[in-house]
């Protein structure tokens, strides 16, 4: 089975390519031009085994020619992961963001949308989203693929037009588009772009140097941190269990405010510092609750998450002091 990763050399995209290759896949990742494969060493990146085991392509989302030579290949599935995937940086440039997440998936959906219907491959598409798709919400509770997308900051809005254009490809050209809503998630190899190994980061320098305060962002937001091994879990489900044309959470249920987070970190770090408001790190148009449900993707591909939050916590903070 030969499977495609775009964005292959990104945190998420070196755990599925590590799972398709244990699978038994032949792998073929794609990375931006110019960019060398991922390199070995650091926690979360392949061994040189795994990395020498892929195919590496370059592929640039903003240009339909590279999508086109890239992608217009008989594979048997392809997992698109390749984003914008940082709100602060879709924040600094939303058109760019759109151009590389509506834009890049609409270029890759035509390009295995005119395979398909020209006989030359009929592949499984997984399309990687987002649960903050969903919005502000009405009600602090888990939300569901049924409730309605309202997307609130330029990075959400930017991956629902990436999924607007993906199941428009495979209502106009039967392309098998599976849609995966996945939240918060993290692991060993996430960078300090994101809230957990950022947390981590500024409590262990506070240790080191016995400052008594650390600077935050606002702690009052509920989240959901799910292990980035079962999100990749439920992607593999999901290529050969998801039903074409449908939008599945991946999601654990389980959330917590970001302050107790940062307590529970703070806990297991052995240092007890005063959290302070840092203007520059709060984010205007915070999403003060976002849970989802999972139980569509529970019934589908019979996955649950086999990490507990204290599991996903301390495997960050073993691989950032490695």
């Amino acid at each position: 089975m030969k499977v495609l990763v775009t964005g292959a050399d990104g945190f998420v995209g070196r755990w599925v390519v590590r799972r398709l290759l244990a699978d038994g896949r032949e792998v073929y990742g794609a990375v931006r031009p110019g960019q060398s494969p991922v390199p070995v060493a650091p926690a979360g990146d392949l061994t040189p085994a795994e990395r020498d085991a892929v195919r590496w392509l370059p592929l640039e989302l903003t240009d339909a020619e590279s999508v086109r030579v890239c992608v217009d290949l008989p594979y048997d599935a392809v997992v698109h992961l390749a984003a914008v995937s940082s709100g602060l940086d879709a924040m600094r440039d939303p058109g760019f963001a759109w151009n590389v997440n509506a834009a890049g998936t609409a270029r890759i959906v035509q390009v295995l949308g005119l395979a398909r219907r020209t006989g030359r491959a009929d592949p499984v598409v997984l399309v990687v989203s987002t649960g903050e798709v969903y919005g502000m919400g009405d009600a602090p509770r888990a939300r569901r693929e049924t409730d309605p997308v309202a997307p609130s900051s330029p990075y959400a809005a930017s991956k629902a037009g990436e999924e607007l254009a993906a199941l428009e490809a495979w209502r106009r050209t039967g392309l098998r588009v599976i849609v995966a809503r996945a939240f918060a998630h993290t692991g060993p190899g996430q960078d300090a772009r994101f809230v957990v190994p950022a947390f981590a980061e500024r409590l262990r320098f506070a240790k080191r140097v016995s400052a008594p305060v650390v600077k935050v962002g606002n702690l009052e937001p509920v989240r959901e941190f799910l292990h980035v091994r079962d999100v990749v879990d439920a992607y593999a489900r999901l290529l050969a269990k998801g039903q074409p044309g449908e939008i599945y959470n991946v999601a654990s249920g389980q959330g917590v405010s970001l302050e107790d987070l940062f307590y529970r970190l703070a806990e297991r770090i052995g240092v007890r510092p005063i959290p302070e408001a840092d203007p520059d790190l709060v984010r205007g148009g915070d999403i003060l609750h976002l849970v989802g449900d999972a139980a569509k993707l529970s019934a589908a591909t019979g996955w649950a998450p086999r990490y507990s939050l204290d599991d996903t916590l301390r495997d960050v903070l073993d691989a950032q002091a490695d």
